[in-house]
């Protein structure tokens, strides 16, 4: 069998732990992009002339479409090879990255991210399925998937540092061209060192499943962003009934094949239910707030891009520290401690930000983000161990993409949901009397079309203005963490009433 065959050899190699060395390379810059431009927002939005709603799809397609095909990418790679879709996928990221770093227009740059997102999609399952065979051994495994999550979540993490370092030093497009030379590497260093592994009997691959999963995941996710952005409307509920009503029709179809994508029996189990849902909410918490405390940094207390960056690396430090530490933690507990103590750290965490305000101090926020980034890299290591652990080795493509569906989503949905409390609040902004109505218009729109619209008025004005404006985001903000802290808080104590000690498959 060709996963077994693969695995023993990869036991007896010493070099695999630089095979998945080039592993990390791609988790790192994959979760990076997806976070990587919030502190170019403001650029962006002024070279590009982007509307507000086209800088929430600049911020948040790449997510949606990664969410949306990860499923679909999980299973080609258990039937055509992991290491061969990896391949595929970093030769796909590069190349993609080099065409949109020199976007002319915002349509363009959404549509790069689009294939960014496909190109991401074919990379992340294979990763993990792929730890699975280079590490059979239980304990190995269980460090490198501590590494693999740390590297997942602070790469997220460290999306706006890069991303404020760049800024300093070139312009947006800078923070797409560095992926090339990555992905260069990648596939050198992958091409020689990793093994192949693939389901030996997969079955045939089932395209109405595939259009199913597809459908379903991209009508619910572009339902969740238009109501995020607009509220709902007529499109908006239809797209999220005809992703949910795809959604179950694929899941009655998997019930009734003989090789199915995905075993969706699994979710029968709850704690591979649990882990899911777990990794999901830790991810949306800390992604939709690192979104908009990038805007807070530069907006409101008037960061560089840099300093808004390292502004926001507590919660790198603090994701990667305790994402490999989460192992050896849940060795010595259990899951459902580590699980739901990690979620309930980044709800305390996130508890504290609901008094945030222009004044607010930077040991505060810097404490509350390494926090949360802790919680997350135990809650979300965890998950991701616990979902390989249970599934039979051949399914471990399809497994990994669930779990990543379950993180790109969070990611997505985090900047949606949050998103959907921040822009009610700022939209609702008492505007200085006197503001022209175009000018009123483009800062109701976004903070940055606010700081825009300041600089063409007298300084008096333009002081009120970005006074009512900064004052409008951090009350959005603060009511955006308190709802983000109460969603936390409660799905901890899901986790702790619903996980159980996981028993592994064979």
């Amino acid at each position: 069998m060709t996963t077994t065959i693969a695995a023993a050899t990869a036991q007896g190699r010493p070099t695999r732990w630089l095979g998945f060395g080039a592993l990390i390379l791609a988790v790192l810059l994959v979760s990076v992009d997806g976070t990587v431009l919030a502190l170019a927002m403001p650029s962006i939005g002024r070279d590009l002339a982007a509307t507000g709603t086209q800088m929430l799809w600049i911020g948040d397609v790449y997510s949606f479409v990664l969410a949306g095909l990860l499923v679909t990418m999980g299973t080609l790679g258990d039937r055509i090879g992991r290491r061969k879709l990896l391949l595929y996928g970093a030769a796909g990221f590069g190349l993609v990255s080099t065409a949109i770093a020199y976007a002319p227009s915002a349509p363009w740059l959404i549509a790069g991210r689009v294939l960014l997102g496909v190109a991401g999609a074919t990379l992340m399952p294979a990763t993990l399925a792929l730890i699975r065979t280079l590490f059979p051994d239980s304990r190995e495994r269980s460090t490198a998937i501590g590494i693999w999550g740390a590297a997942m979540s602070a790469g997220a993490a460290l999306g706006p540092v890069l991303g404020g370092f760049l800024l300093e030093h070139f312009w947006w497009g800078s923070a797409f061209l560095i992926n090339a030379p990555v992905m260069a590497i990648l596939l050198a260093v992958g091409g020689k060192l990793l093994p192949e592994s693939r389901n030996p009997e997969p079955g045939p691959w089932d395209l109405p499943s595939v259009a199913l999963s597809m459908v379903g995941m991209l009508g619910v996710v572009y339902a969740v962003k238009e109501i995020a952005a607009h509220g709902p409307g007529t499109g908006t509920v239809a797209a999220a009934m005809l992703g949910v009503a795809a959604l179950l029709a694929f899941a009655r179809r998997q019930l009734s094949l003989p090789h199915p994508l995905i075993d969706v029996r699994l979710f029968r189990n709850r704690t591979f239910g649990g882990v899911i849902a777990a990794g999901m909410l830790s991810v949306l918490g800390l992604s939709g707030l690192l979104y908009f405390l990038s805007q807070y940094f530069q907006l409101v207390v008037g960061y560089r891009p840099l300093e808004a960056g390292l502004a926001e690396l507590p919660a790198a430090l603090g994701s990667m520290l305790f994402g490999i530490l989460a192992g050896a933690t849940t060795r010595r507990t259990s899951v459902r401690t580590v699980l739901g103590g990690g979620m309930a750290l980044s709800g305390l965490a996130m508890a504290t930000l609901t008094v945030v305000e222009a004044s607010t101090p930077y040991l505060l926020l810097g404490t509350a983000l390494f926090l949360m980034g802790a919680g997350m890299g135990l809650a979300f290591t965890v998950a991701s161990d616990v979902i390989l652990t249970v599934v039979p080795p051949h399914q471990a493509g399809a497994a990994s993409a669930v779990s990543e569906t379950a993180y790109e989503l969070g990611m997505a949905l985090g900047i949606a949901t949050l998103g959907t409390v921040v822009t009610g609040a700022y939209r609702d902004a008492a505007l200085p009397a006197g503001t022209p109505a175009h000018l009123a218009a483009a800062a109701h729109d976004s903070l940055a079309g606010a700081a825009a619209a300041a600089e063409t008025l007298p300084a008096a004005q333009a002081a009120a203005l970005l006074d009512a404006a900064r004052t409008a985001f951090t009350d959005g903000l603060a009511l955006a963490t308190t709802a983000g802290s109460i969603l936390l808080l409660a799905a901890a104590a899901a986790v702790v009433a619903l996980v159980r000690t996981p028993r592994p498959e064979k």
